[in-house]
């Protein structure tokens, strides 16, 4: 019998420990190049040429309503799959692949914010930590503003 209730591949996003079910994950890289779309929800980023393949690249950082990267740090690519196919997470740096228990698993609190609790299936209690269990599937729907939490803008406001 297994012990371990998920295999998770983890990274961060401002101080926030967050994971992934790792057999979501297809790669991860350094960034490359992004091409900007106008009018795009404020959480994309924009779209990457993975091998031929145009790939949207999700901003965790907006996506969580956490403030911007400091400038001149560059963020990884988590390449996860979706149903709608495959996504980037712009995360700021990749953990490990993580075994845990589900005696460590916790649902999301209650009193978390709306643009939280929308993509946080739960919390495992570690150690020095709390590592957020992510909904990739509720992750990738950037339809609008209000998915996001944050207030809408055009792409050319700076």
């Amino acid at each position: 019998m297994n012990m371990f209730a998920a295999r998770l591949a983890t990274f961060f996003v401002d101080r926030f420990f967050c994971g992934i079910d790792v057999l979501k994950v297809e790669e991860v890289f350094r960034l490359q190049n992004i091409t900007r779309l106008p009018l795009a929800p404020p959480a994309v980023a924009g779209l990457i040429n993975l091998r031929g393949q145009i790939v949207p690249a999700i901003d965790m950082r907006r996506r969580l309503n956490l403030p911007p990267r400091e400038f001149g740090d560059a963020p990884m690519n988590f390449v996860v799959r979706t149903d709608e196919g495959p996504v980037s997470l712009l995360v700021d740096d990749a953990g490990d692949v993580m075994e845990l228990p589900s005696s460590v698993f916790e649902p999301a609190p209650v009193n978390l914010p709306a643009h939280a609790r929308d993509v946080i299936l739960g919390v495992y209690k570690l150690k020095e930590t709390l590592l957020l269990v992510l909904d990739i599937e509720r992750i990738s729907e950037v339809g609008s503003a209000s998915q996001t939490g944050l207030p809408s803008r055009r792409i050319d406001e700076h």
